[in-house]
C-alpha cells in the first residue's frame, strides 16, 4: 500500500519516491503528496521528477477501490518510468491549496445547514453541496453572513483516528447520505473544525478557518422534492 503522506500533512508540497509499478492505468509510488480523487475532492495534479531532471507531468490521481492502488495518471508521450526508479513527487500547490479552502467551507456549511448531504463536489472556486431539504426557503444572505463568521472566528481543525466499529457505534457522525466514509482499513479519520463541526473525512483541509478567506453562496436550486443544491464561491483577493 501506499504511504499517504498527505493524510496527516495536507501541506506536504513534495516528497522522494520509488516506483513499484508501471502500467496502462499510471504510476504506483512507495510514498506520495497527491491526494486521490475521492470524497467529492479531485485528485492532485503536478509533476515526478526524474533523477536526470526530466519531468513526468501528472494529469489526475486515483485510487482503486478493489485493490487500494494509488495510482498517478501521467500526461501522454511521458518520459518512461521502471520499477525501481527513484523521483521527486510535486503537486501544484496552488491548485491543492484552493482546493483545501473549498473543502473545509464545505464542512462549514455542513454545518450551518441542517440536512442530510446528498451529494457534493468540490472545485476551485466553486463548490456546491445537495441537501435533503423539503422547504426551499433558504436564506441566502443569512447563510453567507454565518460562514464569515465562522472563517473570521479562525476556528483550528484537527484529526483523529477511530476504529471502523466506533464508526458503526456513532453513524450519526456521518452526514453525507449517499456516499459511506472510507473504511475497510480497520479506521476512520475524523476532521474536526473546533466547537463547530465534528465527520469522518480522508481529504486535505486548512489548518485553521481564518485561511479560507471570504465566501459568498451563489445559487440555491432545486433538484428534486427534497433535494436543494447550495453553491458556494472564494471571494478571492
Amino acid at each position: 500500500m501506499t504511504e499517504e503522506i498527505f493524510r496527516d500533512d495536507s501541506y506536504a508540497k513534495s516528497c522522494a519516491a520509488t516506483v513499484v509499478s508501471v502500467d496502462d492505468d499510471g504510476i504506483e509510488l512507495d510514498r506520495t503528496v497527491f491526494y486521490a480523487t475521492g470524497g467529492g475532492q479531485p485528485g492532485d495534479t503536478g509533476t515526478l521528477r526524474m533523477e536526470d531532471d526530466r519531468e513526468i507531468t501528472i494529469t489526475d490521481t486515483r485510487k482503486s477501490r478493489e485493490t487500494g492502488r494509488h495510482v498517478h495518471i501521467v500526461a501522454e508521450d511521458a518520459p518512461a518510468l521502471e520499477v525501481g526508479d527513484t523521483v521527486h513527487a510535486e503537486i501544484d500547490w496552488g491548485r491543492r491549496h484552493r482546493l483545501m479552502r473549498m473543502h473545509t467551507a464545505l464542512h462549514l456549511l455542513c454545518s450551518v445547514v441542517e440536512g442530510g448531504v446528498t451529494g457534493g463536489q468540490i472545485g476551485e472556486s466553486k463548490s456546491r453541496l445537495d441537501f435533503d431539504l423539503p422547504d426551499t426557503a433558504l436564506d441566502k444572505e443569512a447563510i453567507t453572513a454565518e460562514l464569515n463568521r465562522l472563517v473570521e472566528k479562525d476556528c483550528p481543525l484537527s484529526s483523529t483516528w477511530i476504529t471502523d466499529a466506533e464508526m458503526e457505534a456513532n453513524s450519526d457522525l456521518v452526514r453525507t447520505m449517499s456516499v459511506k466514509p472510507p473504511s475497510g482499513a480497520g479506521k476512520v479519520r475524523l476532521m474536526e473544525i473546533e466547537d463547530v463541526d465534528l465527520q469522518p473525512c480522508g481529504g486535505t483541509h486548512v489548518a485553521r478557518t481564518g485561511e479560507i478567506g471570504p465566501l459568498r453562496i451563489g445559487k440555491i436550486e432545486n433538484k428534486g422534492k427534497h433535494n436543494r443544491r447550495i453553491n458556494i464561491h472564494l471571494v478571492e483577493d
